[in-house]
């Protein structure tokens, strides 16, 4: 039998993925890469499901771009519904953000659009603004690769995460929401009234945890799969790996309500990234992500046909998903979709966040202005808020482009809240009034009653979004403007 070098077989397998799922942008780009918003089947444990994709040129899921290269898109909608995409941890002019009418309109059934800027590199997705759309599984990886993620002699590895449920997300949402009226567009109605909560005190799943006495809210809907590249674990994604070689574990968080803990089982993992940026390395074999937070782990396998199932474990439930990293020879045992016992809540204390360190950190400057935001909503009746307001009711955060800005998000709820902003990546520099210079990302999760301080340096003078990432919290308001002005 022929044997590749350790180099040899990663550039074989990096070349089999990209030929299989994800094409892979040329350091010179002679024409635009091409997305479409379409509709796909999965097998969901034995079942036929129909969800809408982003599919790229090859038929693939997802974007892998080379050092040096532009994003360079054409972007088609072959949906039979308007929807509009957001490039998720990527910076580009306000013009190209992909929310609805902020500033441009959904793309309409066999429209196109095209987009060109200069990517952050890391590990960064794409999805539509439009819940329900993101709900239907509208989102795809988007990898942005480093000179030094060319240049490592390792094998890459993307873990991407979903819930899915057979019935519709309007379906969803009014069982969620008690049946209330919801919207369905990035920027949901703000009038919250004649909202039917009948329902909420029958609602199924509700995880709940325990925080200073107070019951804590974990879960608000009992999804029927969560996938891993599209798959249960009942027929998981193997993945051919090296013996004794290295893996760079690119895991997003693209589920609309559920936060995982990631597991690496026997193989001891480092947290070298968040949101795509650079972290002083963490250790440790279980690390949690919210919605819409986005992992890199660093994996050293050990010689010999060993199989290493990574999981990923529903937070406050049994539930787990998840793929298998196979060296040549592995045998691989099925393992149940059910742990023996339920995962904890995550994060709760911060003990996640409080030890992240970026490697790259905002430079140190005076801040120019500082605003508190209050989070707040409750299960009955199901509206989630920033400043006591919903979106259409809301008063925009403002500030001036080039101001340091710092925002203190104070949650007074019950239920934790993944944070995001739009345009901006953004350094964590205080938890619960203590002062540390943190992670540098672009969505942070907010626990229940804690602070959590962030450090941004305003840009462009736009309107950019501001809002939890739990979709259900979105689509019932809890979303603002950062309104920059210049």
């Amino acid at each position: 039998m022929n044997t590749l070098s350790r180099r040899g077989f990663i550039a074989a397998s990096a070349s089999a993925l990209a030929a299989a799922q994800v094409p892979r942008l040329a350091f010179a780009q002679a024409a635009p890469l091409t997305l479409r918003a379409t509709t796909r089947s999965l097998d969901i444990d034995g079942r036929a499901a129909t969800v809408f994709g982003l599919v790229n040129g090859t038929g693939g899921s997802g974007l892998i771009l080379d050092p040096g290269a532009r994003f360079r898109v054409d972007l088609t909608n072959d949906l039979e519904v308007e929807t509009l995409i957001h490039w998720h941890g990527q910076i580009p002019p306000n013009v190209q953000d992909g929310v609805p009418d902020m500033p441009m309109p959904k793309l309409k059934p066999g429209e196109g659009r095209s987009y060109d800027f200069a990517p952050l590199a890391g590990t960064h997705w794409m999805h539509a603004h439009v819940p329900t759309h993101e709900m239907r599984l509208l989102a795809a990886p988007l990898i942005v690769r480093s000179a030094a993620d060319v240049a490592a002699d390792r094998q890459e590895v993307v873990l991407f995460l979903h819930d899915f449920s057979f019935k519709t997300p309007e379906e969803v949402l009014a069982e969620i929401t008690g049946g209330g009226s919801h919207g369905t567009d990035a920027a949901p109605s703000g009038n919250m009234a004649g909202m039917d909560h009948a329902a909420m005190g029958n609602m199924a799943g509700m995880g709940q945890g325990t925080m200073a006495g107070l019951a804590m809210d974990l879960n608000d809907f009992d999804f029927d799969a969560y996938l891993a590249n599209d798959r249960t674990l009942s027929d998981p994604e193997v993945i051919a790996v090296e013996n004794g070689g290295r893996v760079r574990l690119r895991v997003i968080n693209a589920a609309a309500a559920t936060t995982f803990w990631i597991d690496t089982g026997a193989l001891k993992g480092r947290l070298v990234a968040v949101d795509g940026h650079d972290v002083r390395p963490v250790a440790g074999h279980r690390f949690g992500a919210a919605m819409a937070q986005r992992l890199d782990i660093e994996l050293d396998l050990p010689a010999g046909a060993t199989a290493f199932p990574i999981l990923a474990l529903r937070e406050g439930a049994r539930e787990r998903t998840g793929i298998i990293l196979a060296a040549p020879g592995a045998a691989v045992a099925r393992i149940d979709a059910l742990a023996e016992a339920e995962a904890p809540a995550f994060d709760t204390d911060m003990a996640q966040e409080l030890g992240l360190r970026a490697s790259n950190p905002l430079a140190d400057r005076p801040v120019d202005s500082a605003q508190m935001l209050m989070l707040g909503g409750a299960m009955q009746p199901y509206v989630w808020t920033i400043n006591g307001a919903t979106f259409g009711n809301h008063v925009p955060v403002a500030a001036r482009s080039g101001q340091r800005v710092e925002l203190t998000f104070h949650n007074m709820s019950m239920m934790a809240h993944p944070m995001h902003l739009h345009g901006h990546a953004f350094q964590v520099v205080a938890v619960n009034g203590n002062r540390f210079a943190g992670a540098v990302r672009d969505t942070v999760l907010v626990p229940p009653m804690a602070q959590v301080t962030i450090a941004i340096d305003a840009a462009e003078a736009a309107s950019w979004m501001l809002h939890c990432h739990h979709m259900a919290h979105l689509a019932t308001g809890m979303m603002t403007e950062f309104a920059i002005s210049a």
